[in-house]
């Protein structure tokens, strides 16, 4: 199947309940990596190493999904999860209150984009930027007006899957995301205005 194929064959859906299966597929017997679950920016740093035994992490995102809270976005190819993209308020991360690099820039409400997850049979096939135009269109649809996110623009050439777990910058420029903060160099704050009368 070609690239233009897989994009023209996409769909995307928040992850619930109904398809907590799928995600859990999606994601494998490592939780994506080490366990982790798309927990790590949700909760603190000893809540999510003792997440990791235990199916802690796991059991945290059920709980998530469960109460009807807003988790992530997955792709899908056909009737297969391909893609994840955490999605949710920004306040839900509390890992980004935080950070020096990645604090607020402002009071505006933005719901934030901190990590992905592509299936590694999908990998360099341009899935991210697609996803993230989902991400978009639902934004759209559920009037959020701001997204932020924090992606990498990476020092070598050939960068490791597993570093590349908070989006590469190229992909989130593809998909229409301008540079909002530039307190690091290579993990820069980029936003998408939904109404581009927030800017």
């Amino acid at each position: 199947m070609t690239k233009s194929e897989i994009k023209a064959r996409l769909t995307f859906e928040p992850l619930t309940i109904m398809n907590w299966d799928k995600f859990i597929k999606l994601f494998g017997v490592r939780g994506a990596c080490g366990n982790c679950w798309c927990m790590y920016y949700r909760l603190s740093n000893g809540n999510f190493l003792e997440g990791k035994a235990n199916d802690g992490n796991k059991k945290a995102m059920e709980k998530i999904v469960n109460e009807g809270k807003p988790a992530g976005l997955m792709a899908f190819l056909d009737d297969q999860a391909i893609a994840w993209c955490a999605f949710a308020p920004r306040e839900d991360f509390i890992r980004l209150a935080n950070s020096r690099v990645h604090k607020r820039i402002d009071n505006k409400p933005v719901w934030s984009i901190p990590c992905i997850f592509i299936d590694k049979n999908f990998r360099r096939t341009g899935i991210t930027a697609e996803l993230l135009k989902g991400a978009i269109e639902y934004a759209v649809k559920n009037r959020i007006n701001i997204i932020e996110a924090y992606p990498l623009i990476p020092t070598q050439k050939k960068l490791p899957d597993s570093f590349a777990w908070v989006g590469l910058y190229k992909s989130f420029e593809r998909a229409g995301f301008e540079i909002a903060d530039r307190k690091s160099k290579n993990r820069p704050m980029v936003r998408y205005y939904v109404n581009k009368m927030d800017k």
